[in-house]
């Protein structure tokens, strides 16, 4: 696949020392742009493998540019921290990802208030924080590109895949969990048509199916993950969406069969769903 070129582009990616952040850091990096790695883990787990040190040494070897920067998206300070480091060092933002999530698959009567906190803290609040931080920046240079990962959760209640547990039964997705996303999609949507007249675009990108990290395989590595699609692909979108120019004009809402791409285009706003052709059991 052709990818267009983000030379001499400036990224932020949240979550980029495992998975699909990790993929995303990468592909940007080869792609011209100058990226950012943060993740609250500077080193490896020992649970989970990856750190920020890691994804910016492969990074390097590629011949790209990538800064590591240790940040808790759940710190108001920290965040801060990274867009004022990010702006000492490289003198402006380009391109922002909120890629770092959480999930939560228990059912509702079986989450606690604390779990509901650290489910949005991560998946909203966290994002919100940081736009807040990056836009001021866009604004004032007419231009930038602000991805939001989401789920196919944000708008499906039913999953075979996404249960914590390892039975082949379709199982209700955590309510927690899918409301953190359903929010950051009407954000994502609204705040896009706020921006657009700046030259800014904002996406949502939605796999329609689970995305195979490390964390996953952690959990169930027992598990057939065939089917499911991979973080270079989620990479490879987001790259074409973080070249994106402010989309114009109407809103277009496709059936989304047949493994089409559903999005809706407003001022400056797209939601790019990625499907592959064989998608999760669904229910209506």
């Amino acid at each position: 696949m052709n990818l267009p070129s983000l030379k001499n582009k400036v990224a932020i990616v949240t979550g980029s020392s495992r998975g699909i952040g990790k993929a995303i850091a990468i592909q940007l990096a080869k792609s011209g742009a100058s990226v950012i790695v943060t993740a609250r883990t500077e080193s490896p787990t020992d649970n989970v493998p990856g750190s920020i040190q890691e994804t910016c040494l492969e990074i390097e070897r590629s011949g790209g540019i990538a800064i590591p920067v240790v940040c808790n998206v759940r710190d108001e300070h920290s965040i801060i921290n990274l867009v004022t480091q990010t702006l000492n060092t490289c003198g402006k933002i380009d391109i922002l990802v909120n890629n770092a999530g959480i999930g939560n698959y228990q059912s509702f009567t079986n989450t606690s208030l604390k779990q509901w906190d650290l489910m949005l803290d991560i998946n909203l609040r966290a994002p919100i924080i940081l736009m807040q931080n990056v836009l001021p920046v866009m604004i004032k240079q007419q231009s930038g590109s602000i991805i939001n990962v989401s789920s196919h959760a944000a708008t499906n209640i039913f999953s075979s895949t996404l249960s914590s547990d390892t039975s082949d039964e379709v199982k209700i997705i955590g309510q927690s969990y899918g409301a953190s996303k359903a929010a950051i999609e009407r954000l994502s949507w609204g705040l896009a048509a706020e921006v657009g007249e700046y030259n800014i675009s904002i996406n949502v990108l939605k796999p329609l199916k689970p995305v195979l990290t490390e964390g996953f395989v952690a959990q169930r590595p027992d598990g057939d993950y065939s089917s499911w699609s991979t973080p270079d692909a989620m990479a490879q979108a987001t790259t074409i969406l973080a070249a994106q120019e402010k989309a114009q004009g109407r809103r277009t809402d496709p059936a989304g069969e047949g493994g089409q791409s559903p999005h809706f285009k407003g001022a400056g706003a797209r939601r790019t769903q990625h499907r592959r052709s064989q998608g999760l059991p669904q229910r209506p």
